[in-house]
């Protein structure tokens, strides 16, 4: 069999054939749509915010209504902004106020877009409008605490009465103190800072719903001194205290010691009057035991048995009459001495 040759066409010659085909160039281009999946001419508005469409730049059309919305590609650019409520929270700020007294201030606002459209021809972004607030919210708060003393930036409370301890002002420690009356209070600043702020504000398409103080403070330099003057009142307090318990404490002690004196007196007293009626009654008892008729001889008695026995030793012979004391004393033993009686001698068997 002779050799043949097999002519095959060029990848680019079969492209350019179907390219002039019409029913192919049309699925062609059907299919390049498909494939885009339409993002270039497609865009979504979601229920929370509006987008802005814009052509080379300026804006055309303003969509508020969630859905899928149409574009034209490489010329229309889709600007979305949050319609719900926003925050701002601004850096703490150091500020006098109307008594001279520096205060720290750090404050927080809501907002919200209430014009998109002017937002974005004054803004374009959200990072704007925070810078913008930072300048219109700072300066309307600075403001309002110079115009104002520290007791009107801390207080909410008209007429409010401080407690009170009766003991600690009865001893003169705490003097009695009433705390000033205020004439606006936090609350109202806050509602006269956002008002002022509201309507400058307004101009680029922005609604401040609100603007609170999240927290004030004493400068460092300031609290250090307020700290020391407190410490030193309480100080002052604590020494007086410290006075009087010890005044006290020797009181007591003294009235103590005039008690232990008293009683001690007292019992010394009871003491020696009892040791007295004591005495007295054995003076009286002995008295009455001595002056008796049996006494008197029963000692007159005793006092001869003495003599006899120091005036006579063993073996001594005394010639006595029966007249004499000695006699009649012997002469009584011998009659109260009861008479001798012969041994008896048993009978015998």
């Amino acid at each position: 069999m002779p050799n043949e040759t097999i002519y095959r066409p060029h990848f680019s010659t079969r492209f350019i054939a179907l390219l002039q085909n019409p029913v192919l160039a049309t699925i062609g281009v059907i299919a390049l749509f498909t494939g885009l999946k339409w993002g270039a001419f497609l865009f979504t508005v979601h229920q929370y915010e509006t987008a802005i469409v814009t052509r080379f730049g300026k804006a055309i059309r303003v969509e508020k209504t969630p859905g899928l919305k149409f574009k034209v590609p490489l010329i229309d650019a889709v600007h979305r902004f949050d319609n719900r409520i926003l925050a701002w929270d601004g850096p703490p700020t150091e500020c006098p106020t109307k008594d001279k007294l520096y205060l720290i201030v750090d404050c927080f606002a809501r907002w919200r877009i209430s014009d998109p459209l002017l937002y974005f021809n004054r803004l374009n972004d959200e990072r704007s409008a925070l810078s913008r607030l930072d300048d219109i919210l700072g300066s309307e708060t600075r403001t309002a605490v110079a115009s104002n003393d520290l007791v009107e930036i801390v207080r909410l409370t008209k007429g409010r009465r401080p407690l009170r301890d009766a003991e600690l002002e009865k001893s003169g420690t705490i003097l009695p103190s009433n705390l000033p009356d205020i004439e606006l209070g936090r609350v109202a600043i806050e509602g006269q800072i956002t008002q002022r702020a509201r309507e400058k504000i307004e101009g680029f398409g922005i609604e401040l719903l609100d603007e609170r103080f999240k927290r004030s403070k004493y400068s460092p330099a300031v609290a250090e001194k307020i700290i020391e003057r407190m410490s030193s009142e309480r100080h002052q307090i604590a020494s007086k205290f410290r006075s009087e318990g010890r005044g006290e404490a020797a009181n007591i002690n003294g009235q103590k010691e005039s008690d232990v004196a008293s009683i001690q007196s007292a019992a010394q007293r009871n003491a020696l009057k009892t040791e007295g009626g004591a005495d007295a009654e054995a003076a009286r008892i002995y008295t009455a035991a001595y002056s008796s008729a049996e006494a008197r001889e029963l000692y007159a008695f005793q006092r001869r048995l003495e003599v006899a026995r120091e005036a006579f030793g063993h073996g001594s012979t005394a010639i006595l009459s029966t007249e004499s004391d000695f006699g009649g004393v012997l002469k009584a033993i011998g009659k109260a001495a009861p008479p001798a009686t012969s041994p008896v001698t048993p009978p015998s068997r």
